[in-house]
């Protein structure tokens, strides 16, 4: 399952396609024009966009160089442009695929795949797995005793990043700069906020941790509940 931003102005084709990916597993949220496109790409932080180049406020190659410089986020054009100059434009100002309308359902959801296993580094482990955690960082898919758990992007890339570090303790100031992309800082209530979500939805709290144990004073580390004693 992948968060996903479709950006598309036709209603139809929108409605289609969000009932075609949501039924295959994704989350999918849309916008119907260029900068509410945007917009959107910033305050959700998609997995992935889907972009349509005809948008009635904007070109979306505009935009999408607009998207580039705030974000790397996967990008994948679809749109009905089949010139070789349009799909060069696209592919240069920093689109990771190009597919052409008509497409079906199945492709599209083949090529979300294909751009999101590239998007991944080479030496991503294939799934992480502490005590009854399991984190797959290709598919995003996280359980906790066979429970699948439901995460925004945000909450899947600090658990993965915390799994990543078993038992090692990581200060606030490192989450930052490395899940949320802010080098020179930001608020430590940002990173408080997200642990909370994430200690709900593994169904813990901060007085009683499971895997996410507070160092006071230092930051945080996710832990084996089956390990030894983490007082």
């Amino acid at each position: 399952m992948a968060s996903l931003l479709l950006v598309e102005d036709d209603p139809g084709i929108r409605g289609a396609v969000i009932r075609a990916l949501t039924e295959r597993g994704h989350v999918v949220r849309s916008a119907p024009d260029a900068m509410s496109g945007l917009q959107e790409a910033v305050s959700s932080e998609p997995d992935l966009v889907i972009l349509d180049l005809g948008l009635p406020d904007l070109d979306g190659v505009e935009l999408l160089r607009m998207l580039r410089a705030v974000s790397k986020v996967p990008v994948i054009i679809a749109t009905a442009r089949d010139d070789d100059a349009q799909i060069v434009r696209a592919l240069d100002a920093g689109a990771d695929d190009y597919v052409l309308k008509p497409y079906s359902a199945a492709q599209l959801d083949a090529r979300i795949r294909a751009v999101l296993r590239r998007s991944l580094p080479e030496d991503a482990p294939k799934v992480l797995e502490i005590g009854g955690l399991l984190i797959d960082p290709r598919s995003r898919d996280v359980s906790v005793d066979g429970r699948p758990l439901e995460l925004s992007p945000r909450e899947f890339d600090l658990l993965a990043y915390l799994a990543a570090r078993p038992g090692q303790v990581v200060t606030k100031r490192e989450l930052l700069a490395e899940v949320w992309r802010l080098p020179y800082g930001g608020a430590d209530k940002t990173v408080d906020v997200h642990l909370s979500w994430l200690r709900r939805k593994l169904g813990e709290n901060a007085s009683e941790p499971r895997f996410l144990v507070t160092v006071r004073g230092v930051g945080v580390k996710l832990i084996d509940p089956g390990a030894s004693s983490h007082a």
